[in-house]
C-alpha cells in the first residue's frame, strides 16, 4: 500500500523536529514518540466537524470497503450510509468496529478479505485531507468471546488463564492475539476484561473474567494489557467500575452494583488500578448503575462521578475512555429528548461506541458543541487523547497493513501455545474412588446438550482407544431426550455428562439428576461456567473447562484418558462445596524428590520413558534434589527443579520420554517448586 506524498513531506517535518529537541521534551510513551505540538497544529486545521467525527466508533455491514451487497440493511439499520466508505467520508469517524454478525469477518475468518478490508477503511481516510488513520477494533478476548477464529488461533478463556495462575501464559496468549490481530489490519482490541466475577450467577462475565480475586485478576490484566500493546495493539481493560457482580445482563437491561466504598476499592477498581499504572491505553464504561459512586441512578457510562471525578481525577487516568456499546439496554435509560451520546461524552468519555442511529448521534453531538453544551475546550481534550493514542501506536506513520502478515495467523507455535494453555487449565475438581483417569476396557455414554460438544470429547476419545458412544440433546432437554440419554445410560460402565451453565438450567439439572438414579458412575463436565456442580453435589466426578472451544475439549478428553495430569486451580469459589484453589491431579506419590522419584519408576513400568539410561538420569538428578530438601535448601532445591523442568523439556523433544510423562513429571515439579519457593 502506498504512502502518499504529503504524508511523506510531514513526517520528514517531523523527523527534523524531533532531532532538534531533547528526548523528554515528548509525552512518555513506551511506543512510538508523541510530539505534542504536531497533533495540535493538526487540531487547529480540522474543523468541528471532523473533531465530532473522532470522536465515533461505529459498525457497518460487508465485507468490503463499497460492498453492493449490504447497501439497504446499513440504510434500513441507520448506519450513515449505504457502505464503509460513504460513513467514512460523511462523518470523518475515528474508528469502526469488526463482528461476525455484520459480515465484517466470517466465521472462519477469510483472512485475505479482513486484511483487504483493514487497508481499503484506512485508504479512504489517508486520501482524505486530513488523513486521520482509523482505529479499527474488535473483541478478541479469547475463549467465548473472540471474533477472530479459525485458521487463527484459538485461546481458551480469561477463567481457563485464571486457573493456571500463569502471568506467563496471559501475556504470551495476549501477544499472540495482538500479533494476529495486526496481520489482519485490526489495531484496537476491546480486551483485557478486568472485572472480578464473585457472583456465581453472572449472566453476561462469567468465564470471561480471570476469576474472583482481585489480585489474581489485576496481575492477569497488567501481563495482558503488556502483551498486547508490546504489539502496538490498542489494549482496553473493560467495563469500568466492574461488571462482577451483576445478575442482570446489561445489553438488556441495567444492572446494579450495590458494594459499598470499601469493597469497591479492594475489590472491583483494583484491576483497572493496576491496568492504570501499567499503562493502559484505553478503558472502557459499564452500563451499570452503582450507587455507591452516584447515587443519580444513573449508568457509569452517563455518570459525570464516576468517569470524571473517580477515573479521571481520583484515579489519574490519562489515556482515552470509551464506552461499552451504546446500542445496549443498559445506556438507553434516558428520557426522550436526552441524548445518551451527548451525556456520554459530558460525563467523560472520549469514545462513543457504535451508537444505534448513527446520523443522530454524530448531529446530538456536533449541535451540543455548536449550541455551547459541549465547550470547544472539553472537545479538544478529547480529540487530542484519540490523536495522540493513534500517533503512540504508530498508526501516523504507517496505517496500512503488509498482506502478507496473514502467514502469521495459527502458527504452528501459536497452535501449540493454546494446546499447552488449555491442557494446564483443566480442573478435575471431584474423583471419587478414582472414577478418572478412564479404562479403556469400559463402555462410556457421553451425553449433553449440543452446546456442550459431546460429540466431539467422544470422537476425540475413541481415537485414542476407548469405547465412547454421545447423545446430544438441546441446550434445554426435553423431557423425550432425557428419557433417551437414561436408556443409553444403561447399557454404560460410565456416564460422562457435558453441561453448559447447568446452574441456571433446571432442564439440564433434571437430566443430570435422572442420570444418576441409573447408579451408574456419573461424571460432569461443566463445559462453560465451573458453578454447574451446585446442582447436583452428587456426581462421583468432576471437572471444569472454562469454555466450549475445541480447543479445551480436546484438553478435557486428554485428562479424562489420562494423557495428561490435571493441573488447574479453581480461580472462583464453588459456594458450599469447594474453595478458592481447589484442584485434584491423578499422582499419588508424596510431593517430594523421593515421591517424584517412584513416580518416574511408575511411569518407566507403564513404557512412558524410553529406557534406563533416561529414566536413571531422571532419577539421579531428583536424588540431589532430596539432597537438597533434606538441608531444607530452598534456593537450590527451586534452582535444581529449574533445571529438572529443562531435562524433561529436551527428552520430550528428542523422543525418549511420552507427552503423558513429561505432563505428569513438570506438574509435580511445578507445584514442588511452588512448595519451596513460599521459604524464599
Amino acid at each position: 500500500m502506498k504512502i502518499r506524498q504529503p504524508l511523506l513531506l510531514l513526517f520528514s517535518c517531523i523527523l527534523i523536529f524531533t532531532l532538534a529537541f531533547p528526548a523528554n521534551s515528548f509525552a512518555k510513551s513506551k511506543d512510538k514518540l508523541v510530539e505534542p505540538d504536531w497533533i495540535q497544529s493538526k487540531m487547529q486545521d480540522m474543523t468541528v466537524e471532523e473533531k465530532v467525527g473522532q470522536l465515533f466508533i461505529v459498525h457497518v455491514y460487508g465485507k468490503a470497503p463499497t460492498d453492493p451487497n449490504y447497501e439497504e440493511i446499513n440504510l434500513e439499520q441507520n448506519r450513515g450510509g449505504k457502505n464503509f466508505a460513504e460513513v467514512i467520508k460523511k462523518y470523518n469517524v475515528g474508528g469502526v468496529i469488526y463482528y461476525n454478525w455484520n459480515d465484517n469477518v466470517d466465521l472462519p475468518v477469510d483472512p485475505e478479505q479482513v486484511n483487504a478490508l483493514s487497508n481499503g477503511l484506512q485508504e479512504i481516510v489517508m486520501d482524505q485531507e486530513m488523513q486521520i488513520p482509523l482505529f479499527i477494533s474488535t473483541d478478541q478476548e479469547g475463549g467465548i468471546v473472540q471474533r477472530v477464529t479459525s485458521p487463527a488461533t484459538v485461546f481458551p478463556g480469561n477463567m481457563a488463564l485464571g486457573a493456571t495462575r500463569s502471568t506467563l501464559y496471559a501475556k504470551k496468549s495476549a501477544a499472540v492475539m495482538g500479533t494476529e490481530l495486526q496481520s489482519l489490519g485490526i489495531n484496537m482490541n476491546f480486551a483485557p476484561v478486568a472485572d472480578v466475577n464473585v457472583n456465581p450467577a453472572n449472566p453476561v462475565i462469567g468465564v470471561r473474567s480471570f476469576g474472583e480475586d482481585p489480585k489474581l485478576v489485576s496481575d492477569m490484566t497488567v501481563a495482558q494489557v503488556e502483551g498486547y500493546q508490546e504489539k502496538d495493539v490498542i489494549a482496553t481493560a473493560k467495563h469500568f467500575p466492574g461488571h462482577g457482580d451483576t445478575a442482570v445482563d446489561s445489553h438488556y437491561g441495567l444492572p446494579i452494583i450495590n458494594h459499598d466504598l470499601e469493597t469497591l476499592h479492594e475489590v472491583d477498581l483494583k484491576p483497572f488500578k493496576a491496568a492504570i499504572d501499567a499503562g493502559i491505553d484505553a478503558i472502557m464504561t459499564a452500563h451499570i448503575v452503582v450507587p455507591a459512586l452516584d447515587d443519580s441512578g444513573l449508568p457509569a457510562t452517563l455518570s459525570k462521578p464516576i468517569l470524571t471525578g473517580l477515573l479521571r481525577e481520583e484515579m489519574n487516568f490519562e489515556g482515552v475512555i470509551i464506552t461499552d456499546s451504546l446500542g445496549m439496554a443498559g445506556a438507553n435509560i434516558l428520557p426522550p429528548g436526552q441524548s445518551a451520546s451527548v451525556t456520554a461524552f459530558k460525563a467523560g468519555a472520549d469514545i462513543l461506541l457504535n451508537p444505534p442511529n448513527v446520523p443522530k448521534a454524530y448531529n446530538e453531538v456536533l449541535d451540543a458543541v455548536k449550541n455551547g453544551e459541549i465547550s470547544k475546550e472539553r472537545l479538544n481534550q478529547s480529540v487530542y487523547r484519540i490523536l495522540e493514542l493513534k500517533m503512540k501506536r504508530g498508526l501516523f506513520q504507517n496505517p496500512y497493513t503488509d498482506p502478507g502478515a496473514i502467514e502469521k495467523l495459527g502458527t504452528e507455535e501459536h497452535l501449540a501455545l493454546a494446546d499447552e494453555i488449555a491442557n494446564k487449565s483443566i480442573t478435575l475438581v471431584k474423583n471419587e474412588d478414582n472414577v478418572l483417569p478412564l479404562n479403556e476396557e469400559q463402555d462410556v455414554q457421553i451425553v449433553g446438550p449440543s452446546s456442550a460438544k459431546p460429540d466431539l470429547l467422544s470422537n476425540f476419545l475413541n481415537e485414542k482407544g476407548f469405547e465412547t458412544d454421545a447423545y446430544q440433546t438441546s441446550t434445554s432437554p426435553t423431557d423425550a431426550q432425557i428419557d433417551t440419554a437414561v436408556e443409553k445410560a444403561q447399557n454404560a460402565d460410565k456416564v460422562i455428562v457435558t453441561t453448559y451453565t447447568a446452574n441456571t438450567n433446571s432442564a439440564q439439572q433434571k437430566l443430570v439428576d435422572r442420570l444418576i438414579e441409573t447408579g451408574k458412575p456419573v461424571i460432569a463436565t461443566a463445559i462453560r461456567n465451573p458453578y454447574d456442580l451446585m446442582v447436583f453435589p452428587e456426581v462421583v466426578g468432576y471437572l471444569a473447562t472454562y469454555g466450549y472451544q475445541d480447543v479445551s475439549i480436546k484438553a478435557l478428553g486428554r485428562v479424562i484418558a489420562g494423557d495428561i495430569n490435571p493441573s488447574g486451580e479453581l480461580p472462583v469459589t464453588i459456594p458450599d462445596l469447594y474453595e478458592y484453589g481447589h484442584g485434584l491431579d491423578y499422582v499419588s506419590t508424596p510431593l517430594s524428590a523421593e515421591g517424584m522419584k517412584t513416580l518416574v519408576g511408575n511411569l518407566q513400568a507403564e513404557g512412558e520413558i524410553d529406557n534406563d539410561g533416561i529414566a536413571r538420569a531422571l532419577t539421579m538428578h531428583l536424588t540431589a534434589v532430596s539432597l537438597f530438601e533434606r538441608q531444607a535448601s530452598a534456593e537450590k532445591v527451586v534452582k535444581h527443579m529449574e533445571g529438572f523442568k529443562r531435562l524433561l523439556d529436551h527428552q520430550q523433544e528428542n523422543g525418549k520420554i511420552s507427552g503423558k510423562a513429561h505432563s505428569f513429571l513438570e506438574t509435580e515439579a511445578d507445584q514442588l517448586i511452588e512448595k519451596w519457593s513460599k521459604d524464599l
